[in-house]
């Protein structure tokens, strides 16, 4: 322990859209796209619920919501390819992320890539980064069940070898927070298009944030305090929903 409520993390362990790359509105525009090819129509309240989460469950949301004749896995191959399109002109990363990952990395914290995006859809993004940046990738298509579950980030802490109560899991959704809390990580929630409560095992919101303050991520140096403490005060407000 570094300090009294610091301790060193055995690993630091990254959500991806909405938390490394600023991806969500991607998918928004994606599930307007589908729902117009079928004359329907498809709102941000609608895409908010869907953040964060399995894309066989957001599937199965679209279809029902939509009332279409596709099933989940047809329903997945057209988001994803969508998706992946977008990311293939631009990989748009949220502030200081590159930063903060490159120096945890340099400084030789372990570190896995926890998302429900498939793997295909990693590619434009991994490009960017150094190879090896990250030692393990859980996918949304290798995971044995998808976030809120905590499969996903048992599987990271067990291929990195340690204890997931020893990580540090960075999310920005309700559905995220709830998959590394339950697996006994300590979340740092950094909330961007839907907000994230509060919890024992949960760390403030610091939205401009989190990779550009002065808190150490490599040595633990993070504020348990719950949501709403004056440490964890965000230093403004949280970024505005989709319009």
């Amino acid at each position: 322990m570094t300090s009294e409520g610091m301790r060193p993390w055995a690993a630091v362990l990254w959500d991806l859209d909405g938390t490394l790359i600023d991806t969500e509105d991607y998918w928004h525009a994606a599930e307007v796209r589908l729902a117009d090819s079928f004359g329907r129509s498809w709102s941000a309240a609608l895409a908010r619920q869907l953040v964060g989460s399995d894309l066989m469950d957001s599937a199965h949301f679209i279809r029902r919501e939509l009332e279409i004749d596709l099933s989940a896995d047809e329903v997945v191959r057209i988001m994803v390819d969508d998706v992946l399109a977008q990311l293939s002109q631009e990989v748009r990363w949220r502030p200081g992320a590159v930063d903060r990952l490159l120096g945890l990395s340099e400084s030789g914290v372990p570190l896995a890539l926890v998302t429900m995006s498939y793997r295909r859809l990693l590619d434009p993004f991994l490009a960017e980064l150094p190879e090896g940046t990250f030692q393990v990738i859980v996918s949304g298509d290798v995971a044995r069940r998808g976030k809120p579950h905590p499969d996903p980030y048992l599987q990271a802490a067990a291929g990195l070898g340690v204890d997931p109560r020893d990580c540090l899991a960075v999310e920005d959704s309700e559905t995220g927070a709830r998959s590394a809390e339950a697996a006994g990580c300590t979340v740092l929630a950094i909330p961007h298009h839907v907000s994230v409560a509060g919890g024992p095992r949960r760390s403030g919101c610091l939205l401009d944030g989190v990779f550009s303050g002065d808190r150490d991520m490599a040595s633990g140096e993070v504020d348990f305090a719950k949501f709403g403490g004056e440490s964890d005060r965000a230093s403004g407000h949280c970024p505005a929903d989709w319009q």
